[in-house]
């Protein structure tokens, strides 16, 4: 039997013939093609183990070769431990030899008799799936084009299935490269054919396309149409829909409500989510590792930072056993996992693991996609907060102006990829403004620091309301400046005592951000000599950090999510009867 885990089975017959055939490879290379797929790509890993990666190349090179590969589904995990490690140590950029064959082929059959088409297509769907699996999302989507064109090329109902199923694939390629104006495209050409099926009397099922409609528009910050959108995709949930397009709708819904501060029905879904995917495809596998990823999300913004990190965590090194390497996937976790540690070091002022992970982000990104590529603006904008908290601690006053330029210089990057991508007024360009009023405050800049503050504190309020976390936050920060730095006493307290407010509102009384407007309060107050003000929030604060001790001890996040947990159709069930009545999306 072929071996199915990373460790090798040693003393076996099977694994000496393995051995042997792989310490013969230049000689034994077309028969090793001739073998059963489980076998050859034993062979295969047995070079990987080897370290014999040049070889391994050449042979991922040749598409025939590696569609036989990837044949071998139980060995997916092991197969992408082998790819990445030949992109981090051959020259040859295997994803794009694989999409630039797989392209040329398509051209070749186009004229081609329907059976052989539709060969072409499955190959594409698999291939493409694997390379999208693995990260490489332009070499994906170039193989999802080809396919698009091969599914276009009869005006038939099977050909629409494949037509609607490749956009949806195009869409999910395109919204982790961050290329969202062409994933809406994708979007209307997919609504287009499924449209046409519908109306010859074709059953649909939209669940995959709004779920990824869902992500795109989050990824967007449009969180109203991406919450009306992940409503839309949970009502096409049924019981033969396949697992990975459930929990990728209930990863969507879950993050969707989160924005919208439906910390309730997010908790269920994404729970439940991670519950699927351990039980579906097992603790090492990437997909459990995206409901982890979107778990830590949950606890961070829910204000449960320890297990947040310690999930994040587990997420990354998940996917550094799957991919290692410099992988984008493992970059993403990389990423998570900075900022969560850097919120969580916050009040401690210790940095060097959130700073560790932020680096290793930004050198994976770096290493594989354009210096101006989306992904790397909040990467550099998590270093240059953690660079900030790091040069205002320093005793060296020429170390300290070095981090502080270094993270203007970060986060004046980040606002420029923001703003290109989504323009002026948008949630995330508005972060950017405010990360940049608090450093300016640091460099004693504090026109500046104001002006940025503003700016984001209007973005935020006309896209999300006088009472969101987000606005809160810059409320915050613009009280800071004004009382510690502006003595602009009067209007700080006014901005405290709205971002309490509004942190109390969401949260409840525990919640962390609390801290600071205290803080803030106590010293405004001792300013101006306001001392029964002063003993007033110095009892606030000591029964805060009673409250804070008590509601959140550190627990193992994961443990009420190996309870056996509600059915699909109940936690879908839940959720949909919880809407309020909404307006129907626009076609």
């Amino acid at each position: 039997m072929a071996a199915l885990g990373l460790d090798w089975v040693p003393g076996s017959l099977y694994s000496a013939a393995v051995s042997a055939v792989a310490d013969n490879f230049g000689r034994l290379r077309a028969d090793a093609r001739s073998l059963p797929e489980n076998v050859q790509f034993d062979v295969y890993y047995e070079l990987y183990r080897q370290g014999r990666l040049c070889h391994l190349g050449g042979e991922f090179c040749e598409l025939d070769v590696f569609a036989k590969v990837l044949r071998a589904s139980d060995k997916r995990h092991l197969l992408h431990h082998c790819f990445q490690a030949v992109m981090d140590h051959v020259s040859m950029n295997v994803p794009s030899v694989l999409a630039s064959s797989f392209s040329r082929r398509c051209s070749y059959i186009a004229e081609s008799g329907a059976r052989v088409t539709e060969k072409a297509i499955q190959l594409g769907f698999v291939l493409g799936g694997f390379l999208c699996d693995a990260g490489w999302y332009g070499d994906a989507e170039k193989v999802f084009l080809s396919c698009l064109q091969l599914c276009t090329l009869q005006d038939e109902a099977v050909h629409w299935y494949r037509a609607a199923e490749c956009c949806v694939r195009l869409l999910h390629v395109r919204n982790g490269n961050c290329r969202y104006h062409l994933g809406e495209d994708a979007v209307k050409l997919a609504q287009t054919y499924m449209s046409k099926l519908a109306k010859c009397g074709h059953v649909v099922n939209r669940a995959a396309l709004y779920g990824e409609l869902c992500d795109l528009l989050f990824s967007k910050s449009h969180y109203d149409e991406a919450y009306r959108w992940s409503v839309e995709a949970m009502k096409e949930i049924t019981v033969d829909l396949p697992v990975k397009v459930v929990v990728d709708v209930l990863r969507h819904a879950s993050k969707a409500c989160v924005v919208k501060r439906e910390f309730q029905k997010a908790e269920q879904l994404i729970k439940h989510a991670v519950f699927l995917a351990r039980c579906h495809f097992g603790n090492k596998h990437p997909k459990y590792s995206d409901a982890l990823l979107d778990y830590g999300f949950y606890l961070l913004n829910v204000d449960n930072i320890c297990q947040s990190v310690a999930i994040y965590q587990v997420a990354l090194d998940i996917r550094q056993t799957v991919f290692g390497g410099k992988n984008i996937h493992v970059a993403i976790a990389h990423e998570d996992l900075a900022y969560s540690s850097y919120v969580h070091q916050y009040s401690a002022g210790k940095f060097d693991v959130a700073l560790f992970h932020a680096e290793r982000a930004i050198d994976i990104i770096t290493s594989i996609l354009p210096e101006d590529h989306l992904l790397l603006a909040s990467s550099k904008r998590v270093k240059a907060l953690i660079l900030e908290e790091i040069a205002i601690d320093c005793q060296n006053k020429e170390t300290e102006g070095r981090l502080l330029q270094e993270a203007h210089d970060l986060h004046l990057s980040s606002l420029q990829l923001a703003k290109k991508a989504f323009g002026e007024f948008n949630v995330q360009t508005a972060k950017h403004y405010g990360n940049l009023g608090r450093l300016y405050q640091s460099m004693r800049k504090f026109k500046e620091a104001e002006e940025m503050h503003v700016k984001a504190i209007h973005i935020k309020e006309e896209l999300l309301g006088q009472e969101d976390y987000e606005v809160a936050l810059s409320v915050g920060h613009l009280a800071s400046l004004y009382n510690y730095d502006m003595k602009q006493y009067e209007d700080a307290e006014q901005l405290y005592l709205r971002s309490i407010a509004i942190g109390k509102k969401l949260f409840g009384e525990g919640y962390s951000g609390l801290e600071y407007d205290y803080r803030g309060l106590i010293k405004l107050y001792d300013s101006v000599r306001n001392y029964h003000k002063v003993f007033e929030y110095h009892n606030i604060l000591t029964n805060w950090n009673q409250l804070r001790d008590r509601q959140f001890a550190v627990a193992d996040a994961l443990e009420d999510v190996n309870t056996t947990p509600l059915a699909t159709e109940e936690v879908v069930q839940s959720f949909l009867l919880s809407q309020r009545p909404m307006a129907e999306p626009p076609a």
